[in-house]
């Protein structure tokens, strides 16, 4: 097998020579703009929850939950035709990123929506691109 050479990559320009060199003519509006910016914890949360999103079996899954109050693993992998063991990997994905709760009654993982709001938001997105 032949190796292909790596392509040799200019050095990158100091950040300081890497900025726009034409005057702010609206000073006012970039500082207030600035200003508003979300801070980097909201962004991240953000980032988080809209790589949860970016999941189709996800979304599926926060669709599912969002027309019951909870359902057992079992009962989520039925709705989406997959195995249990594929399921629970979601399920547990979505709670670590505090979307979902997790009631255990015994040997049974009952999923719930701890909050709406990611459930909502991917439900008016997709009914938004369906139209």
């Amino acid at each position: 097998m032949r190796l292909m050479k790596s392509r040799k990559r200019p050095p990158a320009a100091p950040a300081c020579l890497d900025r726009c060199k034409v005057p702010c003519f609206k000073e006012e509006v970039v500082e207030r703009v600035r200003r508003s910016l979300p801070p980097d914890l909201a962004l991240e949360s953000a980032r988080a929850l809209f790589a949860a999103l970016a999941d189709r079996t996800r979304l599926r899954i926060l669709h599912a939950l969002l027309g019951a109050d909870e359902l057992c693993v079992c009962d989520v992998a039925h709705v989406l035709g997959m195995s249990v063991a594929a399921t629970s990997h979601h399920l547990r994905k979505l709670r670590l990123l505090g979307i979902l709760g997790l009631r255990n009654d015994g040997k049974m993982a009952y999923y719930s929506l701890r909050d709406r709001f990611a459930a909502e938001l991917a439900t008016h997105a997709l009914r938004k691109l369906a139209a």
